[in-house]
């Protein structure tokens, strides 16, 4: 078991990666950072996985909540933090592409190596939001190529966000949340978006998001676990995602 902090604007956030190499993330790091006012009631209230662990910490050994990937997302869609979504695609763009490189997280960095990553952090972070403006430019783009692009005012009901299709597929599969985007984004058959939606933010610069017919994703992510062959009892491939194996679960046989 390792427990490393990550640093996400000057807070840190504390994961533990168990034997299997898997995540936890530590519940008080998560509902602080996203304005919870009491961690308990928001873990009871939106968390279904959540588990007591043995850490040390300034020496002594003490229990504390842990969640797992799933319930920080939930956590995450019910937050009402504006940085929530900034707080989610780093999770997803930093630290768990670091715990599937490594394993398992390296040793404690001296405080020079220490300002050297938050400063290499922060290079990432800005490289990411430059691929996703690119991402929202080509989202639009691609719509354009069929017909003209539609914006919205809100969502209509039956259709879904990004953030909504990732939650939302991986408890119905167990697939992560990266594979989830290469199957939105890159591979394809990727779904063209109905529309974009204007942000109640907008004022303040927020951008439009995409939405796709739910029903619609349902049936290509119904499809894809199909076409997955199994090589453990939790760890599958797919011909189009080349990072190789990858967590789903096997549906039950009607």
């Amino acid at each position: 078991m390792n427990l490393t902090p990550f640093d996400f604007r000057g807070t840190a956030i504390r994961v533990i990666t168990d034997e299997q190499g898997d995540p936890w993330f530590i519940a008080k790091d998560i509902a602080e950072l996203l304005e919870y006012v009491d961690t308990d009631q928001a873990v009871r209230s939106h968390c279904k996985a959540d588990k007591t662990w043995p850490v040390e910490m300034t020496g002594q050994v003490r229990n504390v909540k842990v969640i797992p990937e799933r319930d920080v997302y939930r956590l995450i869609m019910r937050s009402k933090m504006p940085a929530a979504e900034a707080f989610e695609e780093w999770v997803v763009g930093q630290v768990l592409p670091s715990i599937r490189k490594t394993g398992s997280y390296q040793r404690p960095l001296s405080p020079a190596e220490q300002l050297l990553a938050n400063a290499q952090v922060m290079v990432d972070m800005e490289r990411r939001q430059d691929r996703i403006d690119q991402a929202v430019a080509g989202i639009e783009t691609r719509v354009a190529s069929v017909e003209q692009v539609r914006y919205l005012d809100k969502r209509p009901a039956g259709f879904e966000s990004m953030t909504t299709i990732r939650e939302r597929i991986s408890l119905r599969h167990g697939m992560p949340p990266w594979v989830i985007n290469a199957v939105m984004r890159d591979i394809p058959g990727a779904p063209l978006p109905f529309a974009m939606v204007r942000s109640k933010h907008a004022d303040d610069g927020a951008q439009p998001y995409p939405i796709w017919p739910t029903a619609d994703i349902t049936r290509r992510f119904d499809r894809f676990a199909a076409e997955c062959t199994f090589v453990t009892a939790e760890r599958a491939t797919h011909p189009d995602i080349q990072q190789g194996r990858f967590k789903l679960r096997q549906r039950a046989s009607a």
